[in-house]
């Protein structure tokens, strides 16, 4: 059952496209990784979806609704986390917790009151008073002790130490255990890949590139460390070899998955001391994509 979908998604700024023919796809139960880095049009898709931007052409939806027509019913059913929560100064950060929840009708007290502590959220103080890490953690207790059916987190985790990054993934999880949907915008690549069950990587206001993290990695290319009784000659020469240099452990390379067989052959005539194989990571897709293009300024 599809949650959400995106179809030939634009949005222009005058003269600056800032979004270009965006198209996705998120399952009920599904976690979904959008990636990207910082002005790719992550948040610009959010803002489409919250009902906020009206896209320039194509079309988007949540729970069949229309995102720019249907937003107010969209809005009773979802929970959403910006990377900065900018919060009322004079109200205690349980005040907001509470505020927010009871906007949105039920909720469990005792689930808020066991995050409020997972968390490790004081919320007798002011909001004025908080680090942008306890702000971050007042929006992610009122979403997480919310009864939604979608989570739009958008850089969620912006401030939090890690220990608390840890009881963001948990909470995470357990929504997803329960059947929920989660869209995850980040450039925590290890945080995305420990999360997502299916990824979109966006650059330029395009998708460049989206599906399972195992298809994903079909694209990536393979770290070997080789060690060889006789000298390693001729390697760079083999087609889709990449990187080769030498290391204290060997020589170190790596590798396209189509080369890989032949790379093995070729290594096995030469007396193998040692063979280490890294599996490719979605850091390693992320920068294949990114490599030699600079800094996005979108």
């Amino acid at each position: 059952m599809t949650i959400l979908h995106i179809d030939h998604l634009s949005k222009r700024f005058g003269k600056f496209q800032a979004l270009n023919d965006v198209s996705l796809s998120i399952k009920k139960g599904e976690i979904f990784g959008f990636i990207g880095p910082n002005g790719a049009g992550k948040s610009t898709t959010i803002r489409i979806l919250l009902g906020i931007l009206k896209p320039t052409s194509g079309s988007a939806s949540i729970f069949g609704l229309d995102v720019w027509k249907e937003s107010v019913e969209i809005h009773k059913r979802i929970a959403y986390v910006p990377g900065d929560a900018n919060l009322w100064p004079n109200l205690t950060g349980g005040e907001v917790i509470d505020l927010f929840l009871k906007l949105r009708g039920s909720y469990n007290p005792q689930n808020k009151q066991e995050l409020i502590e997972k968390f490790q959220l004081d919320p007798t103080k002011k909001c004025r008073t908080y680090s942008k890490g306890n702000r971050q953690k007042v929006a992610l207790v009122a979403a997480f002790a919310s009864d939604a059916e979608l989570f739009i987190l958008d850089e969620p985790t912006s401030g939090l130490d890690p220990l608390m990054e840890r009881v963001f993934q948990e909470c995470v999880l357990k929504a997803k255990a329960e059947g929920k949907s989660v869209l995850l915008s980040s450039h925590i690549l290890s945080e995305v890949e420990r999360l997502c069950d299916r990824v979109a990587i966006i650059r330029q206001g395009e998708i460049i590139e989206s599906g399972s993290l195992d298809d994903m990695r079909h694209l990536t290319r393979t770290n070997l460390i080789v060690e060889t009784i006789e000298p390693l000659n001729g390697i760079r020469g083999i087609h889709g070899v990449h990187e080769v240099k030498e290391t204290e452990k060997g020589t170190s390379l790596q590798v396209d998955t189509e080369a890989l067989n032949e790379v093995i052959k070729k290594v096995s005539t030469l007396g193998i001391i040692r063979l280490e194989s890294t599996p490719p990571t979605l850091e390693d897709l992320f920068m294949r994509h990114y490599e030699g293009t600079g800094s996005d300024s979108r």
